[in-house]
């Protein structure tokens, strides 16, 4: 190729203007620009992409979004804050018993809305991994903001929101499809660009996309406890012919509890001690509330979220939120202790601080999220190992 084939190649890519002086100024700038690509090798052809591992170059791709399946994603500070984030969301998905596919869909989902960083900002009040917003009925500005909570909002859908296990065979659909079934974006195929580069991310901060569970995890059909839906279970079955603590049933295992009180006894003192009725002696007292209720003097250990681990693991119901009356419920709040509640029935319970510093009120049982950014963790039988 002559100068004049390159001249006149340049000038036909820069749409250059019919005047001499024009050209000529046009053509010597557009052949420096040539040949310092040829020198960066940036004509160099490049192989060809496979089709089936293309991603999208829209609104939220970043670095760590390769253009081809087996290319590792970048490094770097960012990379960091996305792997992080990506082992965040699966264990929120674990928490819930919902198998791998559904953290897949989720990390392309926060991929596209904010590539993967925990966002201050975004359009108009969105905000956080999957730009959730405040004024949509996602939560709390700082509750948006915490990880744990968005990923566990995007799963379960919050204040209104249709989450993941709302959408109708979310596991057969297209995961492209399931994202914008929740998200509802202006660019609804540009999520689905993303799910090469998530399975590379994933295998990086080794998270098992294989994990099998549940479609609808630990909550029926994506409800809260504080929407009114009756539990899965009618209640907890006392039997007092089976000792003075009767039994607990959560529908497939039936324990012997061995409380000074029955369920139905313990439920009955919580209320009659809570709202108008409650004094000004529980404050921090959560541990010591229930542990009271059932009619112990003391629960016998130190933090609210220890006793959880105390409890055997056989009645451990991690991220059920269908306990029947009468159960524990536990939450982690950011902070040692973490915080613990007797769950009545319909969606309420009775706890201390809520409402009022000190005093004991019967509350929704997501008032606990809403209000202290907790992530809940799940409910026991009222059971109390090391009592006293």
């Amino acid at each position: 190729m002559n100068q004049q084939d390159v001249t006149q190649i340049a000038m036909q890519a820069a749409g250059v203007a019919k005047k001499a002086l024009a050209v000529k100024v046009g053509a010597v700038a557009a052949v420096l620009f040539l040949l310092g690509l040829v020198l960066m090798g940036a004509l160099v052809p490049l192989p060809a992409a496979h089709g089936a591992s293309c991603q999208d170059t829209g609104p939220g791709t970043g670095s760590a979004a390769p253009d081809r399946g087996d290319t590792p994603p970048a490094t770097g500070s960012v990379h960091a804050q996305q792997l992080a984030n990506a082992q965040i969301i699966d264990q929120a998905a674990q928490k819930l018993h919902l198998p791998g596919t559904a953290t897949l869909i989720a990390l392309m989902t926060a991929m596209q809305e904010s590539t993967l960083q925990n966002l201050d900002h975004g359009d108009r009040d969105s905000l956080g991994l999957f730009q959730q917003r405040p004024s949509m009925n996602w939560g709390t500005r700082e509750q948006i903001m915490n990880p744990a909570f968005a990923a566990e909002s995007f799963y379960q859908g919050r204040g209104g929101n249709k989450g993941l296990i709302g959408v109708k065979n979310w596991q057969s659909l297209p995961p492209g499809d399931v994202a914008q079934a929740v998200q509802g974006s202006a660019y609804p195929k540009l999520y689905a660009g993303h799910e090469t580069a998530m399975r590379a991310l994933a295998k990086q901060a080794h998270i098992d996309l294989t994990r099998g569970g549940s479609a609808t995890g630990a909550t029926a059909g994506g409800t809260e406890p504080s929407a009114g839906t009756p539990p899965a279970v009618t209640c907890g079955v006392v039997d007092p012919g089976t000792g003075k603590g009767g039994t607990f049933t959560d529908g497939r295992a039936t324990w012997q509890l061995n409380n000074p009180r029955t369920v139905q006894d313990a439920l009955a003192w919580a209320r009659a001690h809570a709202g108008a009725n409650s004094t000004k002696e529980w404050e921090r007292a959560c541990l010591k509330f229930v542990a009271i209720a059932y009619g112990w003097s003391a629960s016998g250990v130190g933090y609210a979220i220890d006793h959880y681990t105390v409890v055997p693991a056989d009645m451990r119901h991690n991220g059920d939120r269908h306990p029947p009356p009468g159960a524990l419920m536990y939450w982690t709040t950011g902070h040692r202790a973490g915080h613990i509640a007797i769950y009545l029935g319909n969606g309420q319970i009775v706890s201390n601080d809520i409402t009022r510093p000190g005093y004991l009120d019967i509350v929704p049982a997501d008032a606990i999220e809403q209000r202290w950014r907790a992530m809940y963790v799940g409910w026991t039988p009222p059971v109390f190992p090391r009592a006293s």
